[in-house]
C-alpha cells in the first residue's frame, strides 16, 4: 500500500540540524503516527513520503521553505518588562504567549537586558535546512472516525 491522502502513516525519524546535531527522534518511543495530506507534517516531509511503502527507509534534505519558512527579523521586536504578568521568571529560552493583534502566538525569550524584553515569534527552526532519516514502519486507510477528528487514533485501525 502506497501513502496517499487519508492514508495513516507510521514513521520513524530522526531530525538533525546542518552541522549533525539530533535535534529530535522517535527512537525508542513509539513511531509517529500521522494521517498524510492533511498538514500534519511539514510539507516537505509529506512531499518526500507520497508514494512510498511501509518498510522504506530514506534520508531527506528538506529546505526552510518547506519546512517551517525562512526567518523572518520582523517577528523580532523588545517589549518593557513590566508588560509580563506572574510569578515566572522571565529567563532566556522561556517560551510565552503573546497577545499579536491577530490573536494568540508563541514567542521565544532571546534576549533581557535591563528591563528591555526580546521575543522573537520566528519557529525555533524557522531559516533551518532539515536533515531527516525516516522509516516508513506502517501505512493503512484511515478510518472514518480518524478522518472525522483529523488524527491517527493508535493500531486500533484495520491493518491491510
Amino acid at each position: 500500500m502506497k501513502i496517499e491522502k487519508n492514508k495513516v502513516v507510521s514513521i520513524h525519524y530522526t531530525l538533525k540540524s546542518e552541522k549533525g546535531e539530533v535535534l529530535d527522534s522517535s527512537e525508542g518511543k513509539s513511531p509517529l503516527p500521522y494521517i498524510h495530506g492533511t498538514g500534519q507534517l511539514i510539507p516537505g516531509l509529506e512531499k518526500e513520503l507520497e508514494g512510498k511503502q511501509k518498510g522504506t527507509e530514506q534520508s531527506v534534505v528538506i529546505s526552510p521553505a518547506d519546512a517551517y519558512g525562512e526567518y523572518n527579523k520582523e517577528s523580532v521586536f523588545e517589549v518593557g518588562k513590566d508588560g509580563f504578568q506572574g510569578e515566572e521568571e522571565l529567563t532566556v529560552g522561556l517560551q510565552v504567549q503573546v497577545d499579536t493583534g491577530n490573536g494568540q502566538a508563541i514567542a521565544n525569550v532571546t534576549k533581557i537586558e535591563g528591563d528591555k524584553v526580546t521575543l522573537d515569534l520566528n519557529h525555533p527552526l524557522a531559516g533551518a535546512t532539515l536533515h531527516f532519516d525516516i522509516k516508513i514502519e506502517d501505512v493503512r486507510d484511515a478510518t472514518a472516525e480518524e478522518l472525522d477528528h483529523g488524527h491517527s487514533h493508535g493500531e486500533g485501525g484495520h491493518q491491510h
